[in-house]
């Protein structure tokens, strides 16, 4: 998201290169990124070595001012395919990406314009991005229910500062064996080690230009909860001799179900280090030290689970007595 943006066209040559010569292999873009800039750029970094190479896209918020310019549409997602096919320079596309639940689509007609693109050899894999867990869900039984594509994998806001996805999207993904791939794992840069508690964003910084409607937002950031976890982070980097962003990506690459954390470096320097952090190793215990301060308050229906089924190994005189009541 960073290409065309933060990061210019030579400097994402630079991280690029990097990023290759560490051995990644999975691009994440999406239509609405910087006008189709974002495309264009990894098109011609990628070259003719496209097979080598996982490309995935999105598309679904809004690239223009038409009615059909958002959602997911057959209209819409047909034509946004094409569209970024050409600006991508290939033929196909090996993961699409539904890029947000669509209220006023019927799930059906989204699946069949997905089937329509697969039968097209336009679209290798189908994917969703930014849905609730029975959202999910519904599009994978619709899916299998009549034989269309079924979903393999869920784009999704994850990092030690925004787990809420832990209480019904990634249970589904569990359950369904779907690859989970996390955007904005270090919560929108908070977990880069470039702020301090107290004190006012960086100016220039990603979090000083957010606005109150994005996720990634600093007063989503800077609480009591958010510091307290970089606390331990920090803590956890001195030990480690790691910086605090490869602490932060080592943790979410080692969650159930993660496949491919998204880095989305704005420089070259910021690119070496995260990619660092695959040879960031944590103990058990420095894992259950970030697992408990970043650690989300169960809400209902999943508390009330979680002491329901307690019972069938821990018998519980005041659960057993409170189900009596009821």
């Amino acid at each position: 998201m960073t290409f065309g943006n933060e990061v210019d066209q030579a400097e994402a040559g630079q991280i690029f290169a990097a990023f290759v010569e560490a051995g990644g292999t999975f691009f994440d873009t999406a239509d609405c990124y910087h006008s189709g800039r974002s495309e264009e750029i990894l098109a011609g970094l990628i070259g003719n070595r496209r097979d080598d190479f996982v490309l995935a896209t999105k598309a679904g918020l809004r690239v223009g001012d038409g009615p059909n310019d958002v959602g997911a549409s057959a209209k819409h997602l047909v034509r946004s395919v094409e569209r970024s096919l050409r600006r991508l320079g290939t033929d196909y596309i090996d993961l699409f990406q539904v890029h947000c639940w669509d209220p006023e689509t019927p799930v059906d007609e989204t699946l069949a314009a997905i089937d329509l693109l697969y039968r097209q050899g336009k679209v290798r894999y189908f994917g969703v991005s930014n849905q609730s867990g029975w959202q999910v869900a519904k599009t994978y039984y619709e899916a299998l229910l009549h034989s269309l594509p079924k979903v393999v994998s869920v784009q999704v806001q994850y990092s030690l500062v925004e787990r809420d996805v832990e209480r019904e999207v990634i249970p589904v993904c569990q359950d369904l064996g779907l690859g989970v791939l996390p955007w904005g794992p270090l919560g929108g840069g908070f977990l880069s080690g470039k702020y301090r508690r107290g004190a006012e964003p960086p100016a220039g910084s990603r979090l000083s230009r957010s606005v109150s409607w994005m996720e990634e937002h600093w007063e989503r950031r800077a609480t009591e909860h958010g510091w307290d976890v970089l606390d331990t982070v920090t803590d956890i980097a001195r030990q480690t001799g790691s910086s605090i962003a490869q602490v932060a990506l080592a943790w979410l690459a080692t969650r159930p179900g993660v496949v491919s954390p998204i880095i989305g470096a704005s420089t070259l320097r910021q690119a070496e280090d995260n990619l660092a952090a695959a040879s960031v190793h944590l103990t058990a215990e420095q894992t259950e030290r970030l697992d408990a301060v970043s650690a989300i308050q169960p809400l209902y229906p999943q508390r009330f689970l979680t002491t329901a089924m307690s019972s069938r190994t821990d018998f519980d005189p005041a659960v057993d007595a409170w189900v009596g009541l009821r």
